[in-house]
């Protein structure tokens, strides 16, 4: 039990390699434990290793049917119907997320999975093999006989009784919203959205899709898909992590170096011969073209930063201040002409205490000050 529940804190880190060693090692335990397998099976489908994972899901569905357990047959079916899709068995995956519907018709994730597969079978021939189903709602597979470990059980001493954390509100759907930003290997995703519960989140990070689901107060649901992404990413290398404010997302660029214009895309983009140009917007190239300069501490006066990342962004030396000042300043450089307005008006207007890239949220309206728990903003 405790390797499984280590097994399970991996994954909600975003660690599978870790998830399946702990898993692997409750399992030679126990070996008929149904949500062993299903954890087990959910690693190796974030480490594209689908082949494996159906027949942990197989294994599952067989194990959780002996119990009866309509949840645990859901959630085996429902990991069987992920790793058919990966497969390129879509009539099959399309058979079991139909049984999965049947089982829970409510399931968070189900929709978005739904429309993945549609989307694959409209693009297969009416006489394709692909489209006939070739497994049924209960897989012929042998089921491992009981095992127990030969070491007594360790009788552990109780826990102390930890301190009851002060209540978050939760954010309502209506008030979510999302932010990403770059580095040169890194994309990072933000659903800016507090007392997400934990154990409620689901995240699937996959090659090309990212997608997000969370029930939110008045017992409804927060779905997020990127599907495609703007480029590939190593689902093996991503991670995340849900935090009282917000879901941070962390993905891992398949080829380090490319910059990515926009979050979502129609497919892969090639990395450029010059990354250190075509990672600067545009306008800040136009010779003759006056630019505003910021307030800095520097003893030198003035520094115009839009020209120092023009024309050294990669230079440290440049660039001055703290890390915090220099990552700031970075994500200026880097930002779109309209992500740049955005973060000016933003920070400006709300008097330092709100950074936006999202002129569609920030451009028609002014924004208010939102300082931190246990602050308050006052006018000078």
């Amino acid at each position: 039990m405790d390797d499984a529940r280590k097994g399970d804190a991996a994954l909600s880190a975003g660690k599978p390699e870790e998830a399946l060693e702990h898993f692997t090692k409750a399992l030679s335990v126990n070996s008929t434990a149904v949500k062993y397998y299903i954890g087990r099976a959910t690693a190796y489908q974030r480490t594209a290793k689908y082949t494996e994972s159906l027949n942990d899901a197989d294994l599952a569905v067989v194990l959780a049917r002996k119990r009866g357990s309509r949840e645990l047959i859901k959630d085996a079916q429902f990991r069987r119907a992920i790793a058919l899709f990966h497969l390129a068995k879509y009539a099959d995956a399309a058979f079991l997320l139909r049984i999965v519907r049947q089982l829970d018709e409510k399931d968070k994730m189900l929709p978005i999975w739904e429309a993945k597969v549609a989307k694959k079978l409209e693009d297969i021939a009416e006489d394709d093999e692909k489209r006939k189903v070739t497994i049924k709602e209960t897989p012929d597979v042998e089921v491992p006989n009981v095992s127990a470990s030969a070491a007594p059980a360790k009788i552990e001493e109780p826990a102390p009784m930890p301190q009851a954390p002060t209540a978050v509100v939760p954010t309502p759907k209506d008030k979510i919203k999302t932010d990403w930003y770059q580095s040169q290997d890194i994309v990072t995703l933000n659903i800016m959205a507090k007392g997400v519960p934990k154990d409620k989140a689901s995240v699937e990070i996959e090659k090309n899709a990212v997608s997000i689901s969370f029930p939110v107060v008045n017992s409804s649901e927060y779905s997020y898909s990127a599907d495609p992404l703007y480029a590939p990413i190593d689902p093996s290398q991503s991670k995340y992590r849900v935090t009282p404010t917000k879901i941070e997302v962390t993905l891992r660029k398949s080829t380090p170096g490319v910059k990515w214009h926009k979050l979502e895309g129609d497919g892969p983009v090639a990395a450029s011969t010059n990354e250190n140009k075509s990672s600067v917007p545009y306008h800040l190239l136009k010779d003759n073209e006056s630019t505003p300069a910021y307030p800095t501490s520097s003893k030198s006066g003035v520094k115009n930063w839009d020209k120092v990342v023009v024309n050294d962004l990669d230079d440290q030396d440049e660039i001055e201040g703290d890390e915090t000042s220099h990552f700031f300043k970075q994500l200026y450089g880097n930002a779109t002409p309209e992500q740049q307005r955005a973060m000016m008006k933003s920070y400006s207007e709300s008097g330092g205490t709100v950074l936006s890239t999202d002129w569609s949220n920030v451009g028609n309206k002014t924004v208010e000050p939102s300082p931190p728990e246990g602050m308050e903003a006052k006018k000078y």
